[in-house]
């Protein structure tokens, strides 16, 4: 199967040229299983850091992310791309694309300065005037709203990640394997990650999580204090109080199916739901997470049901429709992620069943099978992922890809379809910074 692969580049900090055209097994199979091959580089682009793709055309859209802008490019040959049209500046940092499914715009998500931003399509593909949506409020300021999972009777705001994970083993009942670890994974012949499983101590709160793992966020909001003096927090320094000083965070997008646009802002805790009009994008309504827990990108089930991987929390939040149109959390797992993990990508498997969340610093991949009528998840094995922080993966069939951002190389592992569990490395390919896999249909 072929790839486009994005990667950081010289504008941050690293040597990724561009878009790499890359093979996995046979070019034309749909199977990714066999050893990689390096193509070269497809065309030289500043930081592409995530690709998608057009419905219906030969185009590929990339998120320059250190350039602020979003690019098209257009297919000339097996290995090669070519710029098409103008780029558009969409905002600081952007950092993920969302296509339509009818090729009719984008979203794209800027993680520097929050915005949300709504690109038109032309019929060739390229792209039109870029038009931002309303910035975000942090509903945890003073004065913010209500959050919406309050109605679920638990105040999940205040309990631990441990206390929130014994909450839902018990909400999805336990697997198999239940009473063999804390947390009840299966943790499949990974001796060091049993071990560091065994051994590890009971987790921080999400506040706690969020200033232990945020302080250079922090950091850099306080440099834009106009006083130079940080804001009044809680006498524990976390909570509520610390959000006067939060950054918003745009992170991703999707396209639900009747047409509206749900996004992510990982800094404010928050999905935000938007209604597409000619003009752009207008808010429709928002559902708040806990305090900290930073949602980071999302996956639409089939069953209708949206699941969101939240990054310093390390969790998997379910949200359902209501008759009123409007989106509520109805569910959540923690991924068993260890001290000091980060969420990173959550991506569906080949089928129905399984999704599958990246966990950098323990550099695992947590399996969760998919029950219910969709809104159940239930954690079924932790895997090591075999590189050095997992940026991104996709399932191909059989096969996982894993973008290891750290050890800078793409590695496949082998995938029981049945079990959902992925095995031992195939094959690596070495390529500089790997940000995002994009198999070529």
């Amino acid at each position: 199967m072929r790839f486009w692969i994005g990667a950081r580049g010289a504008d941050m900090g690293s040597e990724g040229r561009g878009i790499t055209a890359v093979t996995a097994g046979e070019a034309d199979s749909s199977l990714a299983g066999g050893a990689f091959a390096d193509l070269g580089v497809a065309v030289e682009a500043p930081s592409p850091t995530w690709l998608a793709p057009h419905p219906q055309h030969e185009v590929v859209y990339a998120a320059l992310e250190g350039a602020g802008r979003v690019a098209a490019y257009r297919r000339t040959g097996d290995a090669a791309l070519e710029m098409l049209g103008t780029p558009a500046d969409v905002g600081d940092g952007v950092c993920h694309i969302a296509v339509a499914p009818d090729g009719s715009r984008l979203v794209a998500s800027c993680y520097g300065d929050g915005r949300v931003t709504h690109v038109p399509l032309r019929g060739d593909g390229s792209l039109g005037e870029p038009a931002q949506g309303r910035a975000a409020d942090d509903p945890y300021a003073p004065g913010g709203m209500s959050p919406d999972w309050a109605s679920t009777g638990v105040d999940f705001g205040a309990a631990s990640a441990a206390e929130r994970a014994a909450l839902d083993v018990a909400q999805v009942g336990a697997g198999a394997g239940a009473e063999e670890t804390p947390s009840g994974f299966l943790i499949p012949s990974v001796e060091d990650v049993a071990g560091l499983l065994a051994d590890a101590p009971s987790e921080p709160s999400a506040a706690e999580r969020l200033a232990q793992q945020r302080a250079q966020d922090e950091a850099d909001a306080l440099s834009g204090i106009s006083d130079g003096e940080a804001p009044a927090t809680d006498a524990d320094g976390s909570g509520p109080a610390e959000a006067a000083r939060r950054p918003s965070r745009a992170h991703s997008a999707t396209f639900l199916p009747d047409g509206r646009v749900a996004t992510t802002d990982l800094g404010y805790d928050l999905v935000r739901v938007w209604r597409v009009t000619p003009s752009g994008l207008v808010p429709d309504h928002e559902i708040v997470l806990p305090f900290g827990v930073g949602p980071r990108h999302m996956v639409m089930h089939p069953s209708g049901h949206l699941h969101v991987i939240t990054e310093f929390s390390c969790e998997v939040w379910t949200l359902a429709e209501g008759p009123d149109a409007r989106w509520r959390v109805v569910a959540s797992v923690s991924t068993g992620a260890f001290d000091g993990d980060t969420g990173a990508e959550l991506t569906p498997g080949h089928g129905k069943l399984f999704l599958y969340a990246g966990l950098r610093g323990s550099d695992t991949i947590q399996v969760l099978r998919v029950g219910g009528e969709g809104e159940r998840l239930e954690p079924v094995a932790l895997v090591d992922s075999g590189i050095t922080v997992p940026r991104h993966h996709v399932v191909v069939r059989d096969t996982l890809l894993v973008a290891g951002q750290d050890s800078e190389e793409i590695a496949s592992l082998s995938l029981d379809e049945r079990t959902g569990v992925p095995g031992s490395v195939r094959h690596r390919l070495e390529t500089p910074r790997p940000q995002h896999i994009l198999p070529v249909r």
